[in-house]
Order: C-alpha cells, then sequence, then structure tokens
C-alpha cells in the first residue's frame, strides 16, 4: 500500500493539482522501505503525471483558445521560447510553480513526445535523488 500511496501522490502532483510528494517520499523512507523502490515509484508516477499534462495540452488547445485563456500571441511566446531553449527547458519541470505549466505547454507545442518523456523522466528522477540522497546524509 506504501508504494501505491506513493505513486498516486507523485502523480497527482505532476498534474496541474497542487500536491506535494516529497513529503510523502521522506516519510516512507523513515519508515525503513527500499530507497531504490522509492525512488523508482515516484519517479514513474511524476513522469507519468507530467505526461497527463502534456496530453492535456494537446487535447486542451482548441478548447483553451475557445474560451480565450490561449492567444495566438501567447501561443507565439512559448513557441519562441521553446525554440530558444529547445526541449531543455523541460528539465525546470520537477519545479514547484512552473513545471507543471511547462509540460502542459510541451503537449500544445506538440513537442515529440519520446524527447519529452526522456527528458522529463531525467528531471524528476534527479529531483528524488537528490532529496533521497539528502536524507541519506541526514541533511533533510
Amino acid at each position: 500500500m506504501t508504494y501505491l500511496s506513493l505513486f498516486l501522490v507523485s502523480f497527482l502532483s505532476a498534474t496541474l493539482l497542487p500536491l506535494g510528494s516529497e513529503a510523502l517520499l521522506l516519510y516512507d523512507l523513515s519508515q525503513g522501505y527500499s530507497h531504490w523502490l522509492l525512488w523508482s515509484v515516484a519517479t514513474l508516477g511524476n513522469t507519468l503525471g507530467a505526461a497527463v499534462n502534456y496530453w492535456l495540452g494537446m487535447k486542451g488547445e482548441a478548447w483553451l483558445e475557445k474560451k480565450g485563456h490561449l492567444s495566438s500571441e501567447k501561443m507565439q511566446k512559448a513557441h519562441r521560447r521553446f525554440e530558444k531553449w529547445g526541449g531543455w527547458i523541460l528539465l525546470l519541470s520537477w519545479a514547484p510553480v512552473i513545471g507543471d505549466p511547462l509540460t502542459f505547454i510541451a503537449g500544445v507545442l506538440r513537442y515529440g513526445f519520446a524527447k519529452f518523456l526522456l527528458i522529463v523522466a531525467f528531471a524528476k528522477g534527479v529531483r528524488y535523488a537528490v532529496l533521497l540522497g539528502g536524507y541519506i546524509a541526514g541533511s533533510v
């Protein structure tokens, strides 16, 4: 149940919902569960949650334009940023506040899904690895 809970919280926290999986991961670590398995489950859940954002971006673009939340000017601006930084901007997908919208915009712009998954999984895995390393070193 521990791993399923962590997966679900990690998944939901990567969507546009305001949740945080770090606290649960740290708690689970303190309970003596497998570091490797906790890292894997949290990374997988968070990456798949970001993929949902990507899908929502792909499918929601027309709805957002219709509702006036997404203008062609905003789209052009986002597209220029992605052109300037490329998919590497998705390395910030782990970051609070900006990470979830970045994964959403990647879907709107139809950034290559395979590249998206690789970059986002790497970024999210590194974030959890740093957290895990801090816990092991005793600084978290």
